[in-house]
C-alpha cells in the first residue's frame, strides 16, 4: 500500500523537476549575448580589474532596440539650414534662454570667468541640447551604446568604443548606476548630452554632491560645457562668426555646405575678394547658407569650429551662436531695464 502509493508521488516529482530544468533552460535561452560582447567585456575586465560576472550581468539586461536604429537614419543634421533656424531660433526658445540664464547668472559668470566661455554660449548649447535641461532624452543609454555598437555596422566602431568607455567610467562620474542612465538614441547624457568618452576626459565635478551629477548639478553642468570647449580649442574672448553682408559670389553653386577656406576673413563691400578689415589678428572662413530669407554669408572664426567638436555640423554650430547671441541681446535687455526701474538683479 505504502509502494504503490508512493509511486504516483515519486513520477509526479519526477515531472516537477523536469519541468524546473525546462524553464530554466528557457529563461537562461532569453539571456541575450550580444555580437562582441565576450571580447568587449574581457576587454574592461582586463583594463579596469572589473568582474567578468558583473559586467556580463549588467549586459545581458541590455536590449536591441529598433527605434534607436531607425532614429539614427534620420538624424536631423540631415535637414536644411531653413529648418533649424524655424525649429530652433524661435522667440520661445530664446525667451526660456533669457529666464535661464538670468536664474543661474552667477554661477554662469563665474564658470565663465574661470574657463573663458561666454554664459551665453555655455546657455545656448544647452538650449539646443535639451531645451535648458527640460528634455533629456528617454532611451536607456545602455541599450542605445549596444544597439548600435553591436547591430549598426555603418558605425558600430564608434559606438563600440563609447560603449566600452561607458562600462569603464569610475563610480564618481557616474551620474546615476550605468543601466539606470537615459539619455539620446546616441547614448547621449544629462543636461549636456554628454557622451561616455566626453564624460571620461571633460567632465567636471564642481558640485557638493559626493559624485558627478550632469542631470541635476549645475555647477556640474556648467563647468563640464565649458571645459569642453576649452579642451577643444576655445580662446578667451575671441570671435565665432561674423555675418558678410556685402558679399557677392563668384560661383553660383555655392550653397550652404560651401565652406571656403581664405587666408584672411573679411570682405570689402561689393568685392568678392578677401581682405582683412576689421579684425588684422583673426583669419577666418567664408560659409555660405541657404536661410528661409535667401543665401546668408558669414565669416567664421576658430571658436566657431570648436563648437562643430560638440556636434560636427556647422548648421548645429551656426544655431548655437545666432541662440547666443539672441540670449545675450535679451538678457542685457533685461538687465538694461531693471536697472531703469532703480533695482539690482
Amino acid at each position: 500500500m505504502q509502494a504503490g502509493f508512493f509511486m504516483p508521488f515519486r513520477s509526479c516529482g519526477l515531472l516537477v523537476c523536469g519541468l524546473i530544468f525546462f524553464v530554466v533552460l528557457s529563461l537562461s535561452g532569453c539571456v541575450t549575448v550580444h555580437p562582441g560582447e565576450a571580447a568587449l567585456v574581457h576587454e574592461v575586465a582586463r583594463e579596469t580589474g572589473q568582474r567578468t560576472a558583473d559586467l556580463n550581468a549588467l549586459l545581458s539586461h541590455a536590449h536591441k532596440q529598433q527605434a534607436v536604429l531607425d532614429a539614427i537614419s534620420r538624424p536631423f543634421e540631415s535637414k536644411p539650414w531653413s529648418v533649424y533656424q524655424s525649429f530652433f531660433l524661435t522667440n520661445e526658445r530664446i525667451h526660456a534662454g533669457v529666464a535661464f540664464y538670468l536664474k543661474h547668472r552667477r554661477l554662469l559668470e563665474r564658470v565663465a570667468d574661470r574657463y573663458g566661455v561666454e554664459p551665453g554660449i555655455i546657455v545656448a548649447t544647452l538650449g539646443v541640447e535639451t531645451y535648458y535641461c527640460q528634455r533629456l532624452g528617454h532611451y536607456k543609454v545602455l541599450d542605445a551604446l549596444v544597439t548600435l555598437g553591436s547591430y549598426y555596422p555603418p558605425r558600430e566602431k564608434f559606438f563600440r568604443h563609447e560603449l566600452k568607455a561607458l562600462l569603464e567610467l569610475p563610480l564618481g562620474k557616474r551620474s546615476a548606476p550605468l543601466d539606470q542612465l537615459v539619455g539620446s538614441y546616441a547614448g547621449a547624457q544629462g543636461c549636456a548630452q554628454f557622451m561616455p568618452t566626453s564624460i571620461r576626459d571633460y567632465a567636471v565635478h564642481a558640485g557638493d554632491q559626493a559624485h558627478l551629477d550632469l542631470y541635476r548639478s549645475f555647477p556640474d553642468i556648467f563647468s563640464s560645457v565649458a571645459n569642453y570647449f576649452v579642451g577643444h580649442g576655445w580662446v578667451r574672448a575671441a570671435p565665432v562668426a561674423s555675418p558678410v553682408r556685402w558679399y557677392v559670389p563668384s560661383s553660383p553653386a555655392l550653397s550652404w555646405q560651401s565652406v571656403l577656406s581664405w587666408p584672411a576673413a573679411r570682405l570689402k563691400p561689393g568685392s568678392d575678394q578677401p581682405l582683412q578689415c576689421t579684425r588684422f589678428d583673426q583669419l577666418g572662413n567664408l560659409l555660405t547658407l541657404k536661410g528661409k530669407h535667401g543665401l546668408e554669408y558669414w565669416t567664421t572664426f576658430g571658436n566657431f569650429w570648436v563648437i562643430t567638436s560638440y556636434n560636427p555640423s556647422v548648421l548645429y554650430a551656426m544655431t548655437v551662436y545666432q541662440l547666443a547671441q539672441a540670449i545675450d541681446m535679451g538678457v542685457q535687455a533685461r538687465l538694461h531695464a531693471y536697472h531703469l526701474g532703480g533695482n539690482v538683479f
